[in-house]
């Protein structure tokens, strides 16, 4: 991955259980778990063997009482939080949190694109022992991104070509659907932006985890408190998902090789 524009580099769930989605998700994905030792907080590293890829945190009550619900965010690696952020917010976007350093990982910024899908900016501080990129096909790793935008997908991804230099790879004709485009970056396939459907409330961003067999994870998230809200279906290519929602409501979805 030597294309040096900005990725989805972590994913964070905010939840009204953190205990219960804790459980939940190692019983479904087989992430291991690890407090983060953050100061005044608990904060959950999601690992996928060796690999950290995420994190899970109660949600702030405030967000809360603001209407938030339970959910997944990605964060963008950016060069520069404060920088983009701005260039976000002229760009007919929304900056919900301002950029703000998070102790012994970087600065992060919490905005949304213009149709109001949410995400994260993040700039990691510099790491003489850094990892090299993780391998995105590997059992636990995000390895799609797709976007529902309330704008349509066509405004939506000029906004983030804009932004981040991503690149249109195909347009798929779906129909009624509209056009289904798969966008990435030197040439690599990063996800999917379409129109929303009828029936997502609003632009969103959705990721997709990857598992060795689709129709034994979706029997995991039935017995363990999920609900499988569509498939297991397959895909182009040949690959098999399953979009469901966590016991507390937060959207997510598998993809597999296999059935």
């Amino acid at each position: 991955m030597s294309d040096s524009r900005p990725r989805f580099i972590w994913y964070e769930l905010m939840t009204s259980d953190q205990a219960g989605a804790e459980a939940f998700y190692r019983a479904v994905v087989g992430w291991a778990l690890a407090d983060a030792g953050q100061p005044g907080m608990r904060y959950t590293i999601l690992s996928a063997g060796e690999r950290g890829m995420g994190g899970v945190m109660a949600l702030p009550a405030g967000a809360a009482t603001a209407g938030m619900r339970p959910g997944w965010l990605g964060y963008v690696g950016v060069p520069d939080t404060d920088g983009a952020a701005e260039r976000i917010a002229r760009a007919g976007g929304a900056i919900h949190r301002g950029p703000d350093d998070i102790p012994d990982v970087g600065r992060f910024a919490v905005v949304a694109d213009p149709g109001g899908a949410l995400f994260q900016l993040l700039t990691p501080l510099p790491r003489a022992d850094a990892p090299p990129p993780p391998d995105l096909e590997a059992p636990g790793m995000v390895s799609w991104h797709e976007l529902y935008s309330r704008s349509g997908q066509e405004k939506a991804f000029a906004f983030y070509a804009e932004q981040f230099g991503w690149e249109t790879l195909e347009l798929m004709d779906m129909g009624p659907m509209g056009k289904y485009r798969i966008f990435g970056a030197g040439g690599v396939a990063m996800g999917g932006m379409m129109d929303a459907p009828e029936n997502v409330p609003g632009s969103a961003w959705s990721f997709y985890v990857n598992v060795a067999g689709i129709d034994a994870a979706a029997d995991r998230i039935r017995a363990h408190g999920g609900q499988v809200l569509m498939g297991p279906h397959e895909v182009p290519g040949g690959r098999w998902i399953v979009q469901a929602t966590d016991p507390q409501g937060a959207a997510f979805a598998l993809v597999s090789a296999t059935r």
